[in-house]
């Protein structure tokens, strides 16, 4: 394995655009991606509301675009991609986070994966006997599972926020393809999900022309997440082309040893990127990346709904309900998610978060798109 190289810089609403720009080239955007082939812009919306540090940001998204036109990208190679996910809408979250503005200023296509006219085929049609060499997917889909014809021979860019995760501590790169490679039944792998990010991030190498993260920590979240939690001003955005490298750096500013995470430490075991941060390249702003920003993390103030999911994925319910979530059962646990964070948690503390996010610098540029 080469030298793994993370860019990092500091950033400011004002700068921010071209600022994204400057770290995409830092971290060899231009050597990762293939110019000729078509390229997802991978958006995460974590919730269908607008919460600091929680989606994707639409500075990041607009800069990105900026970058590889810039770079000689067609503007009709490109795509905005989304995923379905159960307990939030994808069509309102690109609204209430204002990634479609950005997009239908740009003039590029935007692409929701699991909508009418998305063809999606079997994975082992793309990856071949790799199936039979993943960790955990063949064993939890012995059938396979299908994936977006659209995201093979693809560029991927992966556009996570710097935030935790009551799952797998923190959510980024690696975890960013969670929602795009797999369809709905994806809580299937929720027991084995360090595992699973290490055999999505093999079959990305295997299926893209290139892969690539850009990572927003203008905010940063602190919590629970990807949800319920404290949003911190960072002013701070990273880039790589190593998924691993860039998840470490991620996990090293937040205050968490890189190692002590299951998913980076087995995709680093397995030479599918570097998870020691003594051996990643920083370039950019090298000061910022030695910042310990001395987070919590997911589990010192677990909401109830995250007490409950861990119970029954890994605690005493799992028995008793875990059975259910791969049955026509499967809705109450929608359910269940949806009342709690949307009709409970945002009306009493979340909505007072985003109103004290809104009058900071970085609120301000969000009100502009």
């Amino acid at each position: 394995m080469g030298t793994s190289r993370v860019a990092i810089l500091r950033t400011t609403p004002q700068t921010v655009l071209d600022d994204y720009g400057r770290l995409m080239r830092l971290a060899g955007s231009r050597e990762a991606l293939d110019a000729s082939a078509p390229t997802a812009l991978k958006v995460n919306v974590s919730w269908q509301r607008f919460f600091p540090a929680c989606s994707t940001t639409p500075w990041q998204l607009d800069g990105v675009i900026r970058a590889l036109l810039a770079d000689g990208f067609a503007r009709e190679s490109l795509f905005a991609c989304h995923n379905r996910t159960v307990v939030v809408s994808a069509r309102r979250g690109e609204r209430a986070n204002k990634h479609l503005p950005v997009v239908q200023k740009h003039g590029i296509r935007n692409v929701h994966l699991y909508e009418r006219g998305v063809e999606w085929v079997d994975v082992r049609e793309a990856v071949g006997d790799l199936f039979d060499r993943l960790l955990v997917l063949g064993r939890v889909y012995p059938q396979g599972f299908r994936i977006p014809r659209c995201l093979i021979g693809s560029n991927v860019i992966h556009l996570p926020t710097v935030k935790t995760h009551v799952f797998t501590t923190l959510t980024g790169a690696m975890k960013n393809a969670f929602g795009g490679l797999l369809n709905e039944k994806r809580h299937w792998s929720h027991e084995v999900i360090h595992e699973a990010l290490v055999d999505l991030l093999a079959i990305q190498k295997k299926i893209h022309a290139g892969v690539f993260a850009v990572t927003d920590g203008t905010w940063a979240g602190d919590g629970p997440g990807p949800r319920c939690m404290t949003a911190h001003v960072k002013n701070v955005i990273l880039a790589s082309a190593d998924q691993v490298a860039i998840d470490a750096v991620c996990a090293r500013l937040m205050g968490f040893d890189p190692l002590g995470i299951p998913f980076i430490r087995i995709a680093h075991e397995r030479g599918l990127g570097c998870g020691d941060v003594r051996g990643i390249e920083i370039v950019g702003d090298a000061d910022a990346a030695a910042e310990n920003w001395h987070f919590e993390g997911p589990l010192r103030r677990m909401t109830f709904a995250a007490r409950m999911q861990h119970a029954i994925y890994w605690g005493p319910l799992k028995k008793p309900l875990g059975w259910s979530l791969k049955t026509w059962l499967v809705p109450w646990a929608y359910l269940a998610s949806i009342a709690y964070h949307d009709w409970y948690w945002y009306p009493l503390v979340g909505h007072g978060r985003v109103r004290a996010a809104l009058e900071t610098p970085w609120g301000r540029l969000f009100e502009s798109y």
